[in-house]
């Protein structure tokens, strides 16, 4: 029972990397990563009770707060500093959203038939790790993708989140019985990071009077 809510929740992760990047209004695609990052802790949390692994939680906990709380706080304050209308990106709504689809899929087949190639162990090799470990390689393909096609620096930050997670998710899906896992998935965690880029998007806004990345290059010199 706990396997199945772990994949089905798990899916889940992919629908909202895709609206996270798709939605054209700033504050819809934060509220939607902020989702994200709930599902996550979640998913955490289960892999922590099916395995009896206590270090889980502090995982879970950490992602809960940094993720779900914070990071979503601090893109909406400096959204409030600069603007709210996301700059257009380089693919109109229904061109993207079909090329973001396809690219999801190709990462979640490629992963699920490839599964067992890449685990530590056996045991790791069936359910629900080969579903999780392919979803995890569809949200980094659409954090790669949002990264491609999109101008606003903003979506960009959103984006490298996506990519957060989907480490994240690989992590818990190849090793989630040794305790150095949870370890190395709080250490890494990507609130500075998202800190730091803010306050370099700030800038550049300031500077160009524009967060299209396209317009950067003004600022050398």
């Amino acid at each position: 029972m706990i396997s199945y809510a772990i994949m089905y929740i798990s899916l889940l992760m992919i629908v909202t990397s895709l609206l996270a990047v798709e939605w054209r209004m700033l504050p819809e695609s934060i509220h939607t990563y902020q989702v994200q990052s709930v599902l996550i802790a979640l998913i955490f949390a289960l892999y922590a009770y099916s395995l009896n692994n206590p270090a889980l939680y502090y995982w879970s906990g950490t992602a809960l707060v940094s993720k779900g709380i914070i990071v979503p706080w601090l893109l909406r304050r400096y959204l409030i500093r600069v603007h709210s209308k996301e700059t257009a990106p380089l693919l109109n709504a229904l061109p993207s959203l079909v090329l973001g689809i396809a690219a999801a899929l190709l990462a979640f087949g490629w992963a699920f038939n490839h599964h067992a190639d890449l685990v530590l162990l056996e045991s790791l090799a069936g359910e629900p790790f080969r579903m999780n470990s392919a979803v995890a390689a569809a949200v980094l393909m659409i954090g790669f993708y949002a990264l491609l096609t999109r101008r606003d620096a903003f979506k960009i930050v959103i984006g490298l989140c996506l990519l957060e997670n989907g480490v994240h998710m690989s992590l818990i899906s190849l090793a989630p019985s040794i305790p150095e896992t949870a370890l190395i998935g709080v250490v890494t965690d990507v609130v500075v990071s998202v800190l730091m880029l803010l306050y370099i998007v700030t800038g550049v806004y300031r500077s160009a009077g524009s967060l299209d990345t396209s317009h950067i290059a003004r600022l050398r010199g």
